[in-house]
């Protein structure tokens, strides 16, 4: 094993190493894929972030000491490859390289812990236990090559559309919208918790006047699900605007959604062909269902749902089964939303909340937001949480709060439609929920 020195540097990653640079020596450096030794002839399959390339030593043609190199290397060890390019229409991009010398970075220990070749495949829990091996798939870094990509075009997006990035605390002294779900934690000789939205400080940009405000960034959530949707540490991209009323901002939704569909399909091919997704880019604006029709729609389905409650798994599923795509549910019970949600002017009973759903899971809400002093202290006291508790956020109020909407899009969700995937903990690198805490 060897340290990188100065003469050791990547000249191509494996997707660069085509036709074009038959005849030329190059170096690559990555991991050792598969080894097959054919007694006469040694092929190994070298793998970077990009791809692969296959390294060829015929045993009789190449120096000896380099095929003693070969004949070391182990399934994952790490290594770097200089050598000349030759076509071959069997190979990875129809070439191959002779090597003239190998730089062994590190030998891999034997067994693996899983099989990173996808020969042979593993239950989620087991990957999650060694995930750092699992990331090493093409099929799972392909979905965090795309959810960078999402999130690139969401910041092109809000960038484009003069919005100012914000940063709000994850330390906060008590509740966005009161309830349990709160993470505790000691801060210095008083309690503190970890945030669950960004929602408050959000409404507090309006007031200082920065007009048009996103982040992205992580919530926390005490939740005790045990679900494919759930997690208790996700990532958030929230946005919020003055002189805007929900409708405005659900067609700043869709246009985004759009938007970064249409940027992953034009620069996430390889990797949507990896999972083998065929990503629609949807047309025109997304439908809109009211909750009263969806109330009835879900009845029909023989899933009892009243008025005025949430929507249950099994109601998520009813609905969803008689929808396509990307919808908007609109037009919820004002009871059941946070204290900072506008009711209707004309029938109170119910609010300007939307949620975006893709079938059957919910994706964002949002809504027009309350922003009248007043109204708010009499919300969250019917709410049953105590005003006092909220002075900072009710201050910003009471000196020229201007009129504002927004939403939080949950952005794990978000890729599980872009990727196809049904279990959230696969659309996040290390994930948390009640049972996991490590790696």
């Amino acid at each position: 094993m060897t340290r990188l020195s100065e003469e050791w540097r990547r000249t191509h990653y494996t997707k660069e190493v085509d036709e074009n640079t038959a005849g030329n020596e190059v170096t690559v450096m990555g991991w050792v894929h598969e080894i097959r030794d054919l007694g006469g002839i040694i092929f190994v399959l070298i793998r970077d972030r990009e791809g692969q390339i296959q390294l060829t030593a015929p045993t009789k043609h190449i120096d000896p000491e380099v095929l003693e190199m070969v004949k070391k290397l182990r399934k994952e060890s790490v290594i770097g490859m200089k050598g000349i390019v030759q076509e071959s229409g069997k190979a990875p991009n129809g070439v191959e390289i002779i090597p003239s010398e190998i730089k062994i970075f590190n030998l891999a220990n034997q067994p693996l812990p899983m099989d990173p070749t996808e020969k042979v495949k593993a239950e989620i829990d087991t990957r999650l236990d060694s995930r750092f091996m699992d990331l090493r798939k093409s099929s799972v870094s392909a979905i965090f090559k795309i959810k960078s990509r999402m999130l690139h075009s969401t910041r092109t997006f809000f960038e484009e559309n003069d919005y100012i990035e914000v940063n709000t605390p994850k330390l906060v002294a008590s509740a966005t919208e009161g309830g349990t779900e709160l993470f505790p934690i000691t801060y210095f000789e008083r309690e503190a918790f970890l945030s669950q939205s960004p929602q408050l400080y959000k409404q507090m940009m309006m007031s200082a006047g920065f007009d048009k405000v996103y982040e992205i960034a992580q919530i926390f959530r005490a939740e005790e699900h045990d679900t494919l949707r759930h997690l208790n540490e996700a990532i958030s991209i929230d946005m919020e605007a003055s002189f805007m009323d929900d409708a405005d901002v659900m067609k700043v939704l869709n246009d985004l959604v759009k938007e970064v569909i249409i940027d992953i399909k034009d620069n996430c091919k390889n990797e949507l062909n990896t999972l083998e997704v065929n990503l629609e880019v949807p047309e025109g604006q997304f439908e809109v269902v009211t909750y009263d029709d969806a109330v009835d729609m879900i009845n029909s389905k023989d899933v009892p749902m009243e008025w005025g409650e949430d929507l249950s798994r099994a109601a998520e599923k009813a609905l969803g089964d008689m929808m396509d795509g990307y919808y908007f549910l609109t037009e919820w019970p004002t009871e059941i939303k946070p204290f900072y949600v506008m009711p209707n002017e004309k029938t109170p009973e119910k609010s300007h909340a939307f949620d975006l759903m893709y079938k059957n899971l919910e994706i964002s809400s949002g809504a027009m937001r309350v922003h009248q002093a007043d109204m708010l202290r009499e919300n969250i006291a019917k709410k049953g949480l105590n005003p006092d508790a909220f002075g900072a956020y009710l201050k910003a109020f009471e000196y020229g709060m201007p009129p504002h909407a927004g939403w939080g899009l949950g952005a794990d969700r978000f890729n599980m439609t872009l990727t196809g995937l049904e279990n959230i903990r696969e659309t996040v690198l290390f994930p948390r929920d009640r049972r996991r805490l490590t790696p």
